[in-house]
């Protein structure tokens, strides 16, 4: 365990950051597989702007890599535009 001041700090700010991230990431995730088991086109339609929304705020602040957002984002697109 770390005895000075500072790092003992860093690991107080490191534990909560941690917390709130994964609050985030895990809402993003469900939010992305709602979308996924959904098979009405119009109510998928509607549900991917504010997804798409979420993972760019995640993406902008680190909580997940730029590229993995627009990856799920492609990905959630093309399966929103197959529904019939």
């Amino acid at each position: 365990m770390a005895n000075h001041k500072s790092s003992l700090k860093r690991i107080r700010q490191t534990a909560t950051r941690k917390l709130h991230n994964h609050y985030y990431a895990k809402t993003a995730r469900n939010a992305v597989r709602k979308v996924r088991a959904t098979t009405d086109k119009a109510e998928a339609a509607a549900m991917l702007p504010s997804v798409s929304k979420m993972l760019d705020k995640l993406a902008k602040r680190n909580i997940i890599h730029k590229n993995k957002a627009a990856n799920l984002k492609s990905k959630l697109a093309i399966y929103v535009n197959k529904l019939a």
